[in-house]
């Protein structure tokens, strides 16, 4: 009989003080009892007496408790109510890591037992969650290579499920992220749960890589020698948001470094799912698609020419036409990239896909950043394209979008820097004197989600 069921007969309700009481008892069966009767009323009362427990000096003597080999029932009632403990304010995650629990706790992921592993694993996920500092004290209590330990063929999957969410935690926080070591410890871990179907298992695991990748290249480096990308965007068509969208995240995040690891995730796939995320029914996932699309268009024109190819103009376009205003925000970084960064054939291909029309349209927005983004945009095009003798059939086109009214309008916005950008285009672009003035573009790229 498991720890959960034994002694089930005998369980016994006592009040707080009698709780108390019970812990401090020099028997074990009074122990034992007072011990489950506390993680019974810390699990199932809604208002849990948790500080009155902590303020009668229980946790040192819960931590005690672990240490029971010879009574493993006991080691899983005091994990529990460590477990509940641990998952409450800050003050008390602390109180049990001041107590001592954590190597303990680490130590009972080698129980023969199950259930006492499961809790201990659990337990040292809510320490590890609480933020940096606890979560390096797990991890300098050597907690990965224990918990790397428990994964098999054999583990059932609701305690793979634990698993993955504990060592999601211990990925999580910045100021200061997990050490290279810890990363280097924990991805082997991780690539292994990436193969894995349930969908919970892949869930934590591809919100643990989209933690170690965001804004650190080092990390990214270690992810991408670990040739989980072709898993990740096969994971980003997912029809399960819980899955899609932290391994969109992941390979979002891979894209805003190095041209080389943008370069890996592109030979992944990664520009092939992005079409349909463009369109996907959710605006938080057309977003977050746009905003990775941007990271690449920032790259050379190599990676331009692969979006191209790509065929997510259209799908880029209709999001500038028809998209959530704040998606069309993000999309219209990778109009802004392409323009800067693309050859003069890939900006005749990214005219011939119809964008300047939404662009022309989005000019009547109330957001002003956005319309001078745009402004920004079009100045540009109208710049590069003079040099290669287009400037008159593009001017033709913006005034027959009714770009020109709109400008001209933008002239007097409220807005100074809006009215200058505008007028500056008329007087460039739009007028019989023209000077050979450039514009100078600082585009924040490649950008964080």
């Amino acid at each position: 009989m498991d720890p959960a069921s034994q002694e089930e007969a005998n369980q016994v309700s006592l009040t707080v003080p009698e709780i108390i009481s019970g812990m401090n008892a020099s028997d074990q069966k009074s122990c034992f009892q007072a011990a489950q009767a506390a993680r019974r009323i810390l699990s199932e009362q809604r208002n849990p007496p948790v500080k009155l427990m902590v303020e009668a000096g229980l946790i040192p003597r819960l931590v005690e408790f672990l240490r029971s080999s010879y009574h493993p029932s006991l080691q899983f009632e005091a994990a529990w109510a460590l477990t509940n403990i641990a998952a409450g304010p800050s003050e008390q995650t602390r109180a049990v890591v001041e107590a001592g629990a954590v190597q303990p706790l680490v130590e009972l992921l080698s129980s023969p037992d199950l259930n006492v592993r499961k809790h201990a694993t659990w337990a040292l996920g809510n320490i590890a969650g609480d933020g940096p500092e606890l979560r390096d004290v797990v991890i300098s209590s050597n907690a990965i290579p224990h918990l790397r330990a428990l994964i098999s063929s054999t583990t059932p999957v609701a305690f793979l499920q634990t698993i993955s969410w504990t060592l999601s935690n211990l990925c999580r926080n910045k100021d200061p992220r997990p050490s290279q070591m810890a990363v280097k410890q924990m991805l082997p871990i991780l690539s292994h749960l990436l193969q894995q179907q349930d969908s919970e298992v892949l869930s934590h695991t591809c919100w643990s890589l989209s933690y170690v990748t965001k804004g650190c290249h080092e990390h990214i480096d270690q992810v991408v020698d670990m040739l989980v990308l072709p898993r990740l965007v096969e994971l980003m068509t997912s029809s399960e948001l819980s899955i899609l969208i932290p391994s969109l995240c992941t390979v979002g995040n891979i894209v805003t470094g190095t041209d080389s690891q943008t370069q890996a995730a592109i030979d992944a796939g990664m520009l092939g799912a992005l079409p349909q995320l463009l369109l996907h029914p959710k605006s938080f996932v057309q977003k977050m698609a746009a905003w990775a699309l941007s990271n690449v268009a920032a790259g050379p024109p190599e990676h331009l020419q692969q979006l191209i190819a790509s065929s997510i103009l259209p799908p880029l376009v209709a999001v500038l036409r028809n998209g959530h205003f704040n998606v069309q925000k993000e999309a219209i970084w990778t109009v802004a990239n392409f323009v800067t960064g693309g050859t003069i054939d890939q900006l005749i291909l990214l005219l011939h896909s119809g964008v300047l029309e939404p662009l022309v349209n989005l000019l009547t927005t109330p957001d002003t950043k956005f319309i001078i983004n745009i402004l920004d945009i079009i100045f540009l095009l109208l710049q590069r394209t003079k040099k290669f003798a287009r400037i008159e059939s593009l001017c033709a086109v913006i005034e027959e979008r009714g770009g020109l009214d709109r400008i001209k309008a933008l002239q007097f916005h409220e807005n100074r820097q809006v009215a200058l950008t505008a007028q500056r285009i008329i007087e460039k672009h739009f007028s019989e004197e023209e000077d050979n003035d450039t514009l100078s573009l600082t585009l924040d790229q490649p950008r964080d989600a």
